[in-house]
């Protein structure tokens, strides 16, 4: 997941110092200035973010994907009518990667690590004991067209939908869905009326997959940067029946905390509640 933020060293403070991920390598400007900072949660999964976030702007850059071959996956996404670039380009990272964009409008990159690639340069690298998190276990967007999205995560990428959820009991908030051959996913934010772009923070979101929330929320506490950080520490059930803690960096971007089975251990319900629009 990409994010920008006003403020890079605020961002760092908290992905790092609170959150205890790595910032293995970065990206910067011609003038020597960091345009992206790469925040690692595992040898797969990073956290992108980059300075420069203006007034009315959304918060989120783009989600991505891996793929062990993103030139056939680039040949499949064109005959499936998805607009694709001719080529797949390798990025300053030594990664191929293209850009395509969902039914919402969302950047989804795809990328293939390369083994000159930073991200394989580093493998086993960057992960310390203090990471409050090893995967994320999902990535949630807003969506307005939940059939479109379905037919495009689902039909297309051949994601594979896990469970629907609803906060109010009259109408669905949530679809989640996993990828073809794993339990990483996305999680669909349902809207009505989507927010303005400045508006998306905390339902644009990422979920870290952590064995225990009072542990989690222990070593929070714990932490230095604890002192500094302004908003409340509240566990709490959600409607799938996992433990939850929401955080929120700086600038208001969420990062929910969940544990991986229910408090019961029985799979949730999914609900039958109509779709928003």
């Amino acid at each position: 997941m990409a994010v920008s933020v006003p403020d890079l060293d605020k961002a760092r403070a908290y992905y790092k110092d609170f959150l205890g991920f790595s910032e293995p390598f970065s990206l910067n400007n011609p003038d020597g200035s960091v345009s992206l900072a790469f925040i690692k949660v595992n040898d797969y999964q990073y956290i992108e973010v980059s300075p420069g976030l203006k007034p009315g702007d959304d918060r989120l850059k783009h989600i991505a994907f891996y793929t062990d071959d993103a030139e056939r996956m680039r040949v499949y996404l064109a005959s499936r009518g998805v607009t694709v670039p001719d080529s797949v380009p390798k990025g300053r990272s030594g990664n191929l990667n293209f850009n395509i964009k969902d039914p919402d409008g969302h950047t989804v990159e795809i990328v293939q690590y390369m083994p000159d690639g930073w991200a394989m340069r580093d493998k086993g690298k960057s992960m310390a004991d203090a990471r409050i998190s090893r995967r994320i276990a999902h990535v949630g967007v807003l969506v307005g067209d939940a059939n479109a999205a379905v037919h495009f995560y689902g039909d297309i990428l051949r994601f594979q939908e896990t469970w629907r959820g609803s906060s109010t009991g009259t109408v669905l908030s949530w679809i989640n869905m996993h990828v073809p051959d794993g339990n990483d996913g996305i999680e669909f934010m349902l809207y009505k009326d989507l927010p303005a772009p400045d508006q998306r923070g905390t339902a644009h979101h990422l979920c870290l997959e952590v064995p225990s929330i009072s542990s989690a929320l222990e070593t929070l506490q714990a932490r230095a940067y604890a002192k500094t950080y302004s908003r409340p520490l509240e566990p709490r059930t959600g409607i799938n029946r996992r433990r939850q803690l929401n955080l929120y960096d700086p600038d208001g971007t969420r990062a929910e905390l969940m544990e991986p089975a229910t408090v019961d251990g029985k799979p949730p319900v999914s609900s039958t509640a109509p779709l928003p629009r």
